[in-house]
């Protein structure tokens, strides 16, 4: 069995200094091995962008990682030092965010912006960290890399941007890449464009890929596990058929309904009432069950869920047998 590239165990991020204040995330636990594509989804304030975060080292300040571990290559994250850190983000995770020109510096050309991480990381001199970085801006499919990779960020497209993006990402052949919602800013075709050259790299290079989404087509057709997070907490983790196929956390199945089905025009789209309670408001016991149709007395305490790391449930009604899903189609 591989080591996986990245290993979270019961990861609890909190504020410091508010021990009173519900964690914001709380139980995570997922795997990414070599080669493999994991989805991270839910809506806006489930806690994924956090997760993110904590797994690169870079949570907000007054934050913090209360408990639990995360293992990037073989390093203790939370154990590692400042400088142990730096060496981490690029040489063995790269990162891949939503919007290029926040993370693209305006005043550098992008051949310079990708070799620099070969100079900081590998030690290469300016000359072979050029060449280099024409190599990947070929790579990931920019015409005339030579030219291009004189200009600066405002002077590419958008699409042109994220790939430049996504060569920064993979300079320096780390072990795993996170992408963070890395095409909701382009246009369809483009963004199909980007999700065929990952999915081209993690095969040719065997990349891990973590892939931090809300667009559940995206992770339909790209990913092969999924962690389902509502409110901080992973209710459902599985392999894409079997949670596709067979939704068995009512949150989970709530969101693949709200998904248009291809065929059925002028169909009404299943709508989750409610919102995602912020962290000082969470309801007792499920955190879900104020949103959720199947909600019974039951629900009002405490959740553990089921212990199957094949397709995990953070349901008891579900663990217990006592509700069972079906699938939305």
């Amino acid at each position: 069995m591989n080591t996986p590239v990245l290993s979270v165990r019961d990861l609890v991020i909190d504020f410091e200094g508010r021990p009173a204040q519900p964690a914001l995330v709380q139980g995570v636990n997922f795997d990414v091995l070599p080669g493999q594509s994991v989805a991270l989804i839910g809506e806006s304030g489930c806690g994924k962008t956090l997760t993110s975060l904590a797994i690169l080292g870079l949570l907000p300040p007054r934050m913090r990682v209360a408990s639990g571990s995360i293992v990037l290559g073989g390093v203790d994250v939370l154990r590692a030092s400042e400088r142990k850190l730096r060496d981490l983000r690029g040489r063995t995770i790269g990162a891949i965010f939503q919007e290029p020109m926040s993370s693209l510096n305006p005043t550098m050309t992008v051949g310079d912006q990708i070799g620099e991480s070969r100079r900081l990381h590998l030690g290469e001199s300016r000359r072979s960290a050029r060449v280099k970085a024409v190599e990947l801006l070929d790579r990931v499919g920019i015409p005339n890399a030579g030219e291009r990779a004189r200009a600066y960020p405002h002077e590419l497209s958008g699409g042109m941007q994220q790939r430049v993006m996504i060569a920064a990402a993979i300079a320096c052949d780390p072990a795993i890449v996170l992408a963070d919602e890395p095409t909701t800013a382009l246009d369809a075709t483009v963004q199909a464009d980007i999700l065929q050259l990952l999915e081209d790299l993690r095969k040719d290079l065997g990349l891990g890929i973590l892939f931090v989404t809300h667009d559940l087509g995206v992770v339909a057709d790209f990913c092969e596990q999924v962690v389902v997070m509502y409110a901080g907490h992973v209710v459902e983790r599985a392999g894409t058929d079997a949670l596709f196929g067979t939704p068995r956390h009512p949150y989970t199945e709530a969101l693949l309904g709200a998904v248009p089905q291809a065929g059925r025009a002028r169909t009404m789209l299943s709508v989750v009432p409610g919102r995602v309670p912020p962290s000082g408001s969470l309801p007792e016991g499920c955190r879900f069950r104020p949103r959720c149709g199947y909600a019974l007395e039951p629900c009002r305490h405490a959740q553990h869920g089921n212990t199957s790391d094949v397709h995990f449930t953070f349901c008891d009604r579900v663990a217990d047998g006592d509700l069972v899903l079906g699938s939305k189609s």
